[in-house]
Parts: C-alpha cells; sequence; structure tokens
C-alpha cells in the first residue's frame, strides 16, 4: 500500500527516507496532519535522518514512539535514550501550553517551539487581547470575564453584535460566532456554566463581531528576526456556504490573492513588528512559528487570534510551496540566526481539502476502513486520524485525510484535488465542496 505518492508520481522509498546514513535525527511531537507536513518538508533536507514521531500516527511514515504529545516526561526520556536526536519540534498547542520547549531547554535538549510564556499568546485568549491593548496592535473591541453574569451584562448593554470565545485552548472550536444577543448569552451559558469547554471557559473574551475576509499570515521567527510564509485562508465551517458548526479547518488554500503586497506591508508594521516587539519588552522573546489570524475590511486590518504554532490545514497547503531546508530554518530559529538563512518560496498556489468523519466535529463514529488510497496520483494525501487496520487504515479521528495539490493556478490546483479526493472512500466521509470555489 503506498501511503504517500508525491505529486511527481514517483514511489516514495520510506526505509531510505527514515534512515538516511549518518542523518540527524529529528523527533516531531503531534501526530495530526500538521505534523505530516512538518515531516515531509524535513524528510527533504540532506541532514536528517530518522524522523520520530510522538505519537505520530500510521499514515505518516514515522518511526513511532508511542509516546502522547502531552507527555513531557516521556519525551524527555525519549530523547535522553536516542542521543541521535539532534532537535525535538513540539508542533501542537497543548505540549507548548504545558511548557514542554522548557524542560526539553532545561535538560540540555535542543527543542523548536515557543516557551510557555511566550506560547500565552495563544493559550490565554484573556492575556492576548490584553497584551494587543498595551502595543497598540489593532484588535476588536473586548472584555474579558469570569463572571456569567457580567459578561451577559455587557452583552446585553454593548449595542453590536458579539463572538463569545473561551478563553483556554478548546482544540479550534471554542469560539462562538453570535447572531443576536440571546445566542450570546447562550453561548456565555455553554461555556461558562455547562463547561462545553472543560476548564478553557473559567474565563471568557467577548468581542465586537467584525466584518470582511480572514487571512492566515505565518512567521518563522528567532525572537528577533523574522521571515513571512504565503499568507493562507482557511475554512473554519464544517459545511459548504461557511454554514454549520465552527471546526479545527475543512481546507485552505495559499496564497491569499486579494490580500497584496501594500496590505501586507501595513500588516508588518502595524502587527508582525509590534507583536514580536512587545514580547520581548513582556520579558518572553516569541521563537519559533508564530500565526496572525487576521480580518480584512478594505485597508483595516486586525487581530482575530495568535497561535503559537502552524496552523491546521494552512500547514499542508504552505509548507509545500517551501523552496528551502526547514531543519535548517528550524536550527535557525533556536539559535538565532534567522537574518542569515535563505528562505524562499515556490510561485505557485496550493490549496487542500479535509476528509472528515460523519458527525464531526461533534461526536463520530471510528474504525471505517479507508479504501482507494493506492489510485490517488498527482494529489499529496496528509494523514492525521488514522490507525493501522490490517495492512491498511481506518479512521481514528474527526479530520481524517488532507488531500492537497498545486498548481501555476488555482483552477488547475482545485481541480486535481477535488479529482482525487472522488478515489478515496471511507463510510460517513464529508469534505466541503467548495473549498477555492471563488477564487
Amino acid at each position: 500500500m503506498v501511503l504517500n505518492k508525491p505529486q511527481n508520481g514517483k514511489r516514495p522509498n520510506i526505509n531510505k527516507d527514515l534512515k538516511k546514513l549518518g542523518g540527524d535525527g529529528v523527533l516531531v511531537v503531534g501526530g495530526g496532519g500538521r505534523e505530516h507536513a512538518i515531516v515531509r518538508a524535513l524528510k527533504r533536507s540532506a541532514a536528517v535522518g530518522t524522523v520520530y514521531g510522538a505519537p505520530g500516527n500510521a499514515g505518516m511514515d514515522v518511526t513511532e514512539t508511542g509516546i502522547s504529545a502531552t507527555d513531557i516526561d516521556g519525551v524527555v526520556t525519549f530523547v535522553a535514550a536516542h542521543p541521535d536526536i539532534k532537535l525535538t519540534v513540539v508542533a501542537p498547542d497543548d505540549p507548548l501550553s504545558m511548557g514542554m520547549v522548557d524542560v526539553l531547554s532545561a535538560n540540555g535538549y535542543k527543542a523548536f517551539g515557543p516557551t510557555k510564556a511566550a506560547a500565552k499568546l495563544e493559550w490565554s485568549k484573556a492575556y492576548a487581547k490584553d497584551f494587543m491593548r498595551r502595543y497598540g496592535i489593532p484588535t476588536a473591541e473586548y472584555e474579558s470575564f469570569d463572571s456569567a453574569d457580567a459578561a451577559k451584562r455587557y452583552i446585553r448593554e454593548c449595542g453590536f453584535r458579539v463572538v463569545v470565545k473561551a478563553d483556554g485552548l478548546a482544540l479550534g472550536k471554542g469560539v462562538v460566532v453570535c447572531e443576536t444577543s440571546e445566542d450570546a448569552e447562550r453561548a456565555v451559558d455553554d461555556i461558562m456554566s455547562d463547561k462545553k469547554f472543560g476548564a478553557a471557559g473559567d474565563r471568557i473574551v467577548v468581542e465586537r463581531f467584525l466584518s470582511g475576509y480572514e487571512v492566515s499570515l505565518l512567521v518563522f521567527t528567532d525572537g528577533v528576526h523574522y521571515s513571512l510564509m504565503p499568507t493562507a485562508c482557511d475554512h473554519k465551517r464544517a459545511l459548504d456556504g461557511d454554514k454549520g458548526l465552527n471546526t479545527g479547518g475543512m481546507g485552505a488554500y495559499s496564497p491569499c490573492p486579494v490580500f497584496g503586497a501594500e496590505l501586507l506591508k501595513k500588516t508588518v508594521e502595524t502587527v508582525v513588528e509590534p507583536t514580536l516587539d512587545g514580547m520581548r519588552r513582556e520579558g518572553a522573546p516569541f521563537k519559533g512559528v508564530l500565526y496572525f489570524g487576521l480580518m480584512v475590511d478594505g485597508d483595516d486590518v486586525r487581530v482575530l487570534e495568535y497561535n503559537a504554532r502552524f496552523g491546521d490545514p494552512e500547514t499542508q497547503s504552505v509548507l509545500p510551496l517551501l523552496d528551502g531546508d526547514l531543519y535548517e530554518i528550524f536550527n535557525a530559529c533556536v539559535d538565532g540566526t534567522l537574518d542569515k538563512t535563505r528562505i524562499t518560496w515556490l510561485d505557485k498556489k496550493s490549496i487542500n481539502v479535509v476528509l472528515a468523519s460523519g458527525g464531526y466535529p461533534l461526536s463520530y463514529e471510528k474504525g471505517k476502513r479507508i479504501t482507494g488510497l493506492d489510485d490517488v496520483n498527482g494529489a499529496t494525501v496528509y494523514f492525521a486520524g488514522v490507525k493501522r487496520d490490517g495492512d491498511g487504515l481506518a479512521t481514528s479521528g474527526g479530520r481524517v485525510l488532507c488531500v492537497q495539490a498545486m498548481a501555476d493556478d488555482f483552477e488547475s490546483a482545485r481541480e486535481t484535488v477535488y479529482r482525487e479526493i472522488g478515489k478515496i472512500r471511507f463510510d460517513g466521509c464529508f469534505y466541503r465542496r467548495d473549498i477555492g470555489a471563488k477564487l
């Protein structure tokens, strides 16, 4: 079974990929589509030998460790027992918020990703909003609350449509866009009283709803220097036409064609540089990948959210465009030498679509056999919620697969993606059919 057939149609030599003699070992923490994209990009580096996954997944072509992404002690112990590992890449939000990078560094092991203090830009929305207020970074009007009654009072009196956000991490689902004040008050009860997102909802942010279009901008940074990645546009809602519940993301394309050079320049001056400067002033310089979720309305650019890592599924469209050595870039971010590192990008258009389990983002069944993967040609399949099933794969999560292609134009890339998706089958499979439809 071919789990990854590159876009040039050549079958990978998995044994060679996993064990380049003399190459550096790399441990990638996480096991989703984002991590698979990181792994594929790392394997293009001549310096990389064995790639380990903590935990990885059955489709990623890594040496699986069986270690949970949040098992800090387990990760440190594994790295200590494998001296070939020269870098640990901490990709997901949870271990970053728990301080995995801090612990690895304190034990003398090199780790890519922000410290717990720097990652607070993501793991506390209240902190992020207060940070933006302190440093004059444009964002929506807001207030933070640890009392449901006070939040409801604000909603009734503010006079504008709002978005209610759980303060902590909630798998990308802790944001409720409310049509009416009654909807907003129900969202407050769901999050704070009914604990829909657990302890993440002990505190909430209520902010003004912003109109416009969303853009994701990711940057590599060593705390001082930074390098912009191509912009991307994510599709959060589960169903076509931006209907249905919020998800972790149902597809993305890169670059964003309507976000031009002047808007990018303005964003760098008003958002990117003030954020990096502010984090240094906070005593928590940000090293790693910093994600800016932006709302754009005309020439007005405001920050919706920060992520302290690569986005998912934006990464599956952005990283294939990298014309450089990701391992070298990661090391430069850790070492503070990003300004001396070559980073270039292909002049291509990239698009991906997520295949999800029926019922996602709510409850869904697992263990559905996946077929048709051998027939995919001209597109790349990134694996997320999968497990071994005999000599094949079966579903084990909400977002199961991500199919990506790139071409000289979006129309060709989109045509390839949807053609190849049609070859893949599993019971309950659904996906949006309008990713990039308006390009």
